[in-house]
């Protein structure tokens, strides 16, 4: 055969070849990478599929944001303005009676916060440690009698004692009416909230147990160390739950609190505002002082963001370990 009939051959370099084609593609057109890094062309249902997403998701999250508008601008509104002409978007009459008439007492109000930070951070901690520790153990084929106990915390979100047997065994055998750990305590553990680390713990690999084991570790160094890291989502989840059941609480509050303590917390301090005010608007009805001056509906707006305002600064950092620790155990594999 002729030399000159012998070509080189031509290796097609994929890096080469890609960029290349990179380089002559048309300006204006955007480009996304794929997993592997290498880019996909965005077609134009590509961007009709995400205006319509964009304009759906602004959409509900206006809706959503809506009400809380609504409380806000009737908390600066008027009470004789709301009785007028009903609540809107903007404040109608604007005023900060409801927020004096709620800090009238500031020392109270910032006592009733330090309360129920206190009590909302320590049980929060102590309550995903324990919670965690239980699911795990109840997560681990090799206990025992798993079984058996994760049945008769299942069987307690059935059936319950009552109120009256709950305040005594609080009251009087524990003699805990008048302290805070009457309020601390019940929601320290909620068999719901163990039955959902439970099940979370269920995508966790059982090797990584055995793992810990060959290497010489106990099994609380294995539950800190390698499972713990793992269970972020629902710790995420089930401590937002936790937050949430101790910031709000009032109604274990007027159980065993009541007046013997000084500082009461928050959601039951603004309770017994409310309460006062319409005890006040109730016994001036009669009389020649005119009730459109007192504070009700303006009170109750302003209650609201006084109580929920903290508690919305910080569920957006957790709301991504929120929204994956719900759905645990939704799809299965």
């Amino acid at each position: 055969m002729p030399s000159s009939d012998l070509k080189p051959a031509v290796i097609a370099d994929p890096v080469t070849t890609e960029a290349i084609v990179l380089a002559g593609r048309k300006p204006g057109r955007r480009l996304r990478e794929r997993p592997g890094g290498r880019p996909i062309k965005l077609e134009r249902s590509d961007y009709v599929l995400r205006g319509i997403s964009y304009v759906t998701i602004s959409l509900f999250a206006l809706f959503c944001l809506l009400p809380f508008v609504l409380i806000v601008s009737a908390s600066f509104s008027s009470e004789s303005e709301i009785m007028k002409s009903g609540f809107g978007l903007l404040p109608k009459g604007f005023t900060f009676t409801a927020y004096e008439y709620i800090f009238k007492a500031p020392g109270q109000i910032i006592g009733s916060y330090v309360v129920t930070i206190i009590m909302t951070v320590t049980g929060t901690a102590v309550g995903l440690f324990v919670i965690s520790m239980t699911g795990y153990a109840l997560w681990r084929p090799d206990f025992r009698f798993r079984n058996q106990i994760s049945f008769f915390i299942y069987f307690t979100t059935l059936f319950s004692a009552g109120l009256a047997p709950t305040f005594l065994w609080i009251g009087r055998t524990l003699d805990l009416r008048g302290n805070y750990l009457a309020v601390w305590l019940p929601l320290l553990m909620t068999p719901w909230l163990i039955i959902l680390m439970k099940s979370f713990m269920r995508t966790v690999p059982f090797e990584i147990v055995e793992s810990g084991k060959i290497d010489g570790a106990g099994d609380f160094r294995i539950f800190w160390q390698l499972a713990l890291p793992m269970m972020k989502p629902a710790l995420a989840t089930v401590g937002l739950f936790l937050a949430l059941g101790y910031w709000n609480e009032w109604y274990l509050s007027s159980l065993y609190l009541g007046s013997t303590v000084e500082f009461k917390p928050l959601q039951y301090q603004l309770y017994n505002v409310i309460n006062t005010a319409n005890a006040l608007r109730n016994s001036v009805a009669g009389s020649n002082v005119s009730i459109t001056d007192l504070p009700s509906n303006t009170l109750k707006m302003a209650s609201a963001v006084v109580a929920t305002g903290p508690i919305l600064l910080v569920y957006p950092f957790i709301q991504k370990y929120f929204v994956s620790g719900i759905t645990v155990g939704a799809v299965k594999g």
